[in-house]
């Protein structure tokens, strides 16, 4: 199994939203290299939900890989924001996953005390200027990340 992170906005796509979902099509992927982490995913993989651009930042739950490679069909509306004008229906540019609701954390691990914990090296999420929405944890970090949750 690999371990995962995965940003939303909290205004865009909550942790509350995905329990009430339950499953859900993780898409608007429009980063090359976030779009080749989505691809690496398998079924059963763990992923933290991270809320980011909000006021205190930081991962608030756990969800599970559901399907993979599933096509993400925003990218042939030209209404959604996340159109992609060059991508084809029979040769799609973007894929991405579902995921399925695991679990809310009792208390979120905000990023300054992922930066407090981990370094750079260890977790993507705390370097400087790292812009990511989908990146790989190792697994020793994703159970230190466990332990810090209580899970």
């Amino acid at each position: 199994m690999q371990y995962w992170l995965m940003k939303s906005e909290p205004d865009v796509y909550s942790i509350e939203d995905l329990k009430r979902d339950d499953v859900e099509l993780w898409d608007g992927v429009r980063n090359y290299q976030a779009r080749n982490f989505l691809r690496s995913m398998q079924v059963g993989d763990l992923a933290f939900f991270y809320h980011s651009n909000t006021k205190s930042p930081g991962i608030v739950g756990l969800m599970a890989i559901a399907a993979v490679e599933v096509v993400d069909s925003s990218q042939f509306d030209p209404h959604n924001p996340y159109f992609d004008a060059k991508s084809k229906r029979d040769n799609p540019r973007w894929h991405t996953v579902k995921v399925q609701y695991q679990q809310t954390f009792a208390q979120g691990i905000s990023l300054d005390l992922l930066k407090q914990t981990f370094t750079p090296e260890e977790l993507g999420v705390v370097r400087r200027g790292n812009r990511l929405s989908v990146m790989p944890v190792d697994g020793a970090i994703a159970q230190r990340i466990l332990a810090i949750a209580g899970v």
